[in-house]
């Protein structure tokens, strides 16, 4: 690069001393220009394009979905939970393997999982069989997400970093809230179908294979006799996904306080002291530990687990507001969340450039906490007949804080490592991320479905209406005009509330950023630091 400092960067401290990683060669600095920058990231950003796109494009076709495979609500949890939760439970060891091996291999496998889970998703004939391989695209997901941010840091120094972090932030905002559009006008395309909802990625992931395999030149370094903490990795992999498992069934299979909610927490919680045990013993441990001696690691860390809350709040739970509270098409309420992917991209691509030319990051994670808690809270007192115009700039407030505050966290935590833990570092701000979306989709959608149950049944009974059991969407369009008005009220309060939940969580990020001690981005990537 042509931005290496001629001054030494002092290693920044904590209050328990600087992070010393273990004695391994620590990869060399790449010289990269900024042309060859961009031609592999475009590789990068359409391999992101392309997982993202997968995790969110089957929101608005579900139900469609779920109706042709002939499952029920269960399975109808299950598409979208399946993938987050193999998504999340393989990140840390897509991170660790990132540390250990060549990257350029590890991404390309990432994209050939990927493109080999979609493929037979979108041939799939039962609920089951979709649910299996959904498994095995999040694996490839996971894989993508956490090494795109590897990759970039490997390529690029702090300093330059947050530039480009802004274009990895752009293409995540846009896949995560044009997902749901995308799936939409698919699915009300008779010529097309919801099979190609899973179809749809695999060109962006085939052409990032040949634009990765053609532009990206990282240095290898070869570490003869390493081995894998196996035994780490399905530990911490069995803990998340008991947990994942226990929230996504508690309340609709077994009471919160039940017996199986006890013995699966319990076990979760079991899983993990063993993993912790397993890490401090391990040569090569999945998630090395003594990170969180630094204490920007450990707050970023907990502070990216609250704005994952947020975020996933966002993309899942406007589709049902738009579409049930205002009965609006499927191709009509991804239309109508463009405010929101417009913060995002316009509050990460604008933050990256500005942190780049300043070196400064956290006055950017402080405004981003600020708009996310407002947004949050402003969405919190909508109800299904509040003017649009109004929604908008709430929406818009909520992208611009997730834009501002979720690249920008891991920028923070890569900037405090050694280059040999930047993909351990990369990968659990990634990991708690994810996870903490996960978990609060699982909860949030139990409360949504909670309080619209409650409201809805207070408002058909003054109708002298008997509501629906079992759970299920209602079909609007099927319902007479005083019932379509007391659900759609319903389901306009009831999202309303998710929000409202999620704006102390907001908030718990913010005042975990305030801690965060700020150090300048270093402007070079050796292991010079």
């Amino acid at each position: 690069m042509t931005t290496h400092s001629r001054e030494s960067i002092p290693e920044p401290a904590t209050a328990a001393g600087p992070v010393q990683p273990p004695e391994t060669p620590a990869p060399a600095s790449t010289d990269m220009s900024h042309p060859e920058i961009m031609r592999a990231l475009s590789g990068l950003l359409l391999g992101m394009f392309a997982a993202i796109l997968s995790s969110t494009i089957v929101t608005n076709a579900l139900p469609r979905i779920i109706a042709d495979l002939g499952g029920g609500q269960s399975a109808f949890t299950w598409v979208v939970t399946a993938t987050l939760l193999a998504m999340t439970a393989s990140m840390p060891l897509w991170g660790k393997l990132a540390d250990l091996f060549d990257k350029k291999l590890l991404i390309q496998a990432a994209l050939s999982i990927y493109v080999i889970g979609s493929m037979i998703a979108g041939l799939s004939q039962n609920p089951a069989m979709l649910i299996t391989v959904r498994v095995v695209q999040g694996l490839g997901v996971g894989g993508l997400i956490g090494l795109s941010q590897i990759i970039l840091a490997a390529m690029i120094p702090p300093r330059q970093r947050g530039r480009y972090s802004g274009y990895l932030g752009a293409t995540f905002a846009a896949a995560t809230v044009s997902g749901p559009l995308i799936g939409g006008v698919i699915t009300d395309t008779s010529w097309l179908g919801w099979r190609w909802c899973f179809y749809i990625g695999v060109p962006f992931a085939l052409a990032a294979l040949v634009v990765l395999h053609r532009t990206l030149k990282l240095p290898v370094t070869r570490r003869p006799g390493v081995r894998i903490d196996w035994t780490g990795a399905g530990l911490v992999s069995a803990s998340v996904s008991l947990l994942l498992i226990w929230v996504t069934l508690a309340g609709d299979s077994y009471d919160w306080a039940s017996w199986q909610s006890f013995a699966m927490v319990g076990g979760s919680v079991l899983l993990a002291a063993l993993f912790v045990l397993v890490e401090t013993r391990a040569a090569e441990p999945i998630i090395p530990l003594r990170l969180f001696r630094d204490r920007t690691i450990s707050l970023t860390s907990a502070a990216s687990l609250l704005i994952g809350v947020a975020m996933l709040a966002g993309t899942v739970f406007f589709a049902q507001f738009f579409q049930l509270a205002r009965g609006e098409s499927a191709t009509m309420s991804g239309v109508m969340t463009i405010p929101m992917i417009a913060g995002m991209t316009l509050a990460s691509t604008v933050s990256g450039r500005l942190i780049t030319r300043t070196g400064r990051w956290k006055s950017w994670l402080l405004a981003g906490g600020v708009l996310l808690t407002g947004g949050c809270a402003l969405l919190g007192v909508m109800r299904y007949d509040t003017p649009y115009w109004q929604i908008a700039v709430s929406m818009t407030l909520l992208g611009l804080g997730i834009g501002m505050t979720m690249q920008n966290m891991v920028l923070a935590a890569q900037n405090v490592v050694a280059p040999g833990d930047l993909g351990a570092a990369s990968s659990m701000v990634a990991f708690f991320r994810t996870f903490g979306g996960a978990v609060g989709v699982a909860v949030l959608g139990a409360l949504l479905a909670n309080r619209v149950a409650e409201y809805s049944s207070s408002g058909l009974a003054e109708l002298g209406a008997a509501p629906e059991g079992g759970g299920r969407i209602p079909d609007m369009a099927a319902l007479e005009e005083p019932v379509r008005t007391v659900v759609a009220s319903a389901y306009g309060h009831g999202v309303a509330d998710v929000f409202l939940t999620t704006a102390p969580i907001a908030l718990g990020s913010l005042l975990l950023t305030v801690f965060i001690r700020e150090v300048a981005l270093r402007t070079h990537t050796g292991p010079g630091r």
